[in-house]
């Protein structure tokens, strides 16, 4: 059997003998994330496109291990948050990539991602601050989240060992916890609406901790920039929240055809309203210059679906 990606709109198997299959593998994240309903979704569009190819949305730990599993061909395409992406390209070992992933190639730039430091009201967090003497989560090891945990709490003056206790654990886990009042905080690298805070601040009363822009300025990552977290995003939060963000990205290999990709990238953006029914942070994703942006090249095939829109 033969892996291969397929897309909506032209024939890309004309020429295959008619045993071959083909599959698409979605590379997503945890399922109480926003990758997992949102590459479901995804991975739904390209079987409805393609009936003969079999489709799958794979659940992973993110960024990190997307990443790894696109430079080894085991994917199609993934989703990654852009500083992982951007490591990934260096091959930033602390970050890990144990070597250069030169094999990826970007399809899109997508939503934002919201770095969100959730703590239980009682604990007392009100600041990053607080944090210290107290019992975080910041992600699964290594993941995009963690990443992103080093970076704001590194930027804020924080470190590991400032913490009473810090696990590294998916959101649903690690909001598990902090129900049982085994931990006080964590933080959650998400889109807005994230299912595993919606589903901490309706059992409990909880502070969005707010990540100031200084904080965000001293990252010296321009994948990080200043947002905020709208007021009513989850219940009880009726204040909006200042707080950093990173771009995602949808990101594919180089032993995917150009054809398979400008078909992958048409795809996309031609069932926007699939992917917000789905999640409400595809909302976020448009067709505009932004989602030419990357900090590695872009593949052809999307190369080729943008200059068709006049964005390149």
């Amino acid at each position: 059997m033969k892996r291969l990606v397929a897309a909506v709109g032209v024939c890309l198997f004309a020429s295959l003998p008619a045993q071959a299959e083909s599959f698409i593998t979605v590379l997503t994240g945890g399922t109480s994330g926003v990758y997992y309903p949102l590459g479901v979704a995804l991975s739904n569009v390209y079987g409805k496109a393609l009936p003969g190819a079999k489709v799958t949305a794979q659940a992973t730990k993110a960024s990190v291990e997307n990443l790894n599993l696109l430079q080894a061909g085991r994917g199609e395409i993934g989703f990654t948050l852009g500083d992982s992406l951007g490591d990934a390209w260096k091959g930033n070992e602390e970050a890990g990539f144990k070597t250069k992933l030169d094999k990826l190639r970007a399809i899109a730039a997508v939503y934002p991602n919201y770095i969100q430091v959730v703590a239980s009201k009682e604990s007392g967090i009100k600041t990053l601050a607080d944090l210290k003497g107290k019992r975080i989560s910041v992600g699964a090891p290594k993941s995009g989240t963690e990443l992103n945990a080093r970076a704001i709490f590194g930027a804020a003056g924080l470190a590991y060992k400032d913490f009473a206790r810090t696990e590294y654990l998916p959101f649903g886990e690690s909001v598990d916890l902090i129900k049982n009042r085994q931990l006080d905080a964590t933080l959650i690298s998400a889109g807005l609406g994230v299912a595993a805070i919606k589903d901490l601040s309706t059992s409990q009363e909880v502070t969005i901790v707010s990540i100031p822009a200084d904080v965000v300025a001293k990252v010296g990552d321009p994948a990080f920039i200043p947002e905020l977290v709208p007021a009513n995003t989850y219940p009880g939060q009726t204040d909006a929240v200042p707080t950093a963000a990173v771009r995602n990205l949808l990101v594919s290999h180089a032993g995917v055809s150009d054809d398979a990709a400008y078909a992958m990238t048409k795809t996309l953006f031609e069932n926007l309203d699939a992917l917000a029914a789905a999640h409400v942070a595809a909302k976020q994703i448009k067709l505009d210059a932004g989602a030419t942006q990357s900090p590695v090249p872009l593949h052809p095939g999307a190369i080729k679906f943008f200059k068709e829109k006049g964005l390149m």
